[in-house]
């Protein structure tokens, strides 16, 4: 007996020595200070249950958004400019998102410029997009989440300096937000990837098979986290072009799919844009849910008027009636006085031409 008395008690000595470093590690990780990597924690995930108000899940139905009750959602909503960019400008706040709901919004897209990720840092800009989550919750929005870089993800060659990412970084950067945001109700969605473009050879080349084989794999990562989500997926020039979507889908369940038709985008006269849209991204809205995540447009003696946003106004209630017919949701860009094509001319929100006209679209129809 007392053999096996001191045989359990080394064995118990022996044990307590292996994991004691694991122990001592586990219990100093959250005083860790600079510089000690070893000891950094564990990322933690976003708490749900901080939410303050109920949200409905919104999931995907056939063609359709719908909510947890199988009533149809539609996405009517704005851009905000990047929450970076609105921290430095001391305009991050709720009392931006709320004005936001005064034009009718029931629905903010959120851009992250990689740049932007990169310079506040993962942990600095998590602090942003855990405040927006909150505000929106409690305002009744939802969030749309978007990576937003523009050019050839493929070959790693952007449109401007402010869009440079890897595929790497896309990867994490979804990795972590869709395992922070995991059963978060206020992010609705994933736009995976803001405006691919070759831009006329300039970006390099890529397939629509090689793109559709990146989207799909971003998409595993972000289920393996989190399948509460609706990834959102792009097309070619800009994300005006999903043509290819008919005879090659994306091979996923629950996705949705983007378009950005500014005004220009289709040369046709404007009583023939509709044929042009519905042949180029619209038909797709007839088997998956679509949102077109950025619309507007401005006149071209406005600042900062640009191809492809410039138009006399009459592109507002076609790009409308056209989206409501066929039960697309949308985005318009941007709730912002420095970024065309504005929504609001200044920061007391004054509503410039095309504010003014989603503004009264809104109000009616959310």
């Amino acid at each position: 007996m007392n053999k096996l008395t001191n045989y359990l008690t080394k064995l118990g000595l022996g044990l307590m020595l292996a994991v004691s470093p694991l122990l001592c590690a586990a219990a100093t990780s959250s005083e860790a200070k600079a510089g000690e990597w070893w000891n950094e924690p564990y990322p933690k995930p976003f708490e749900p249950g901080t939410l303050q108000s109920p949200q409905s899940f919104i999931r995907v139905e056939g063609n359709r958004f719908v909510d947890e009750e199988g009533k149809t959602y539609v996405f009517r909503g704005v851009n905000i400019s990047d929450p970076d960019k609105l921290k430095k400008q001391d305009k991050w706040s709720k009392a931006h998102f709320a004005a936001a709901k005064a034009f009718g919004a029931n629905t903010l897209r959120v851009p992250v410029h990689p740049i932007a990720w990169r310079e506040r840092g993962k942990q600095g800009y998590f602090e942003l997009l855990d405040q927006a989550v909150l505000w929106a919750n409690e305002l009744g929005l939802y969030l749309i989440l978007d990576w937003h870089s523009i050019g050839n993800l493929h070959s790693g060659l952007f449109q401007h300096p402010m869009y440079n990412t890897t595929m790497q970084e896309t990867a994490e950067f979804w990795r972590q937000a869709a395992f922070r945001y995991k059963n978060v109700p206020t992010i609705a969605i994933y736009e995976i990837f803001n405006e691919p473009t070759l831009y006329s050879g300039q970006l390099g080349a890529v397939s629509w098979q090689k793109w559709r084989e990146i989207n799909e794999g971003l998409i595993s990562i972000i289920y393996a986290h989190d399948t509460s989500v609706i990834p959102m997926v792009a097309g070619f020039n800009w994300a005006y072009d999903l043509k290819n979507v008919k005879k090659q889908p994306i091979r996923a369940e629950g996705i949705a799919y983007a378009a950005h038709p500014y005004p220009t985008k289709s040369k046709l006269a404007l009583a023939d844009k509709p044929k042009d849209w519905e042949k180029t991204w619209g038909y797709v809205a007839k088997k998956y849910p679509m949102i077109a995540t950025e619309i507007g447009w401005m006149r071209k003696d406005e600042p900062g008027a640009h191809v492809p946003v410039i138009d006399d106004g009459s592109y507002g209630p076609a790009i409308v009636d056209y989206l409501e017919g066929k039960g697309i949701s949308w985005t318009v860009w941007c709730f912002d006085p420095d970024w065309p094509p504005q929504m609001i001319s200044d920061w007391n929100y004054t509503p410039t031409e095309q504010g003014e006209f989603f503004k009264k679209v809104m109000l009616e129809k959310n």
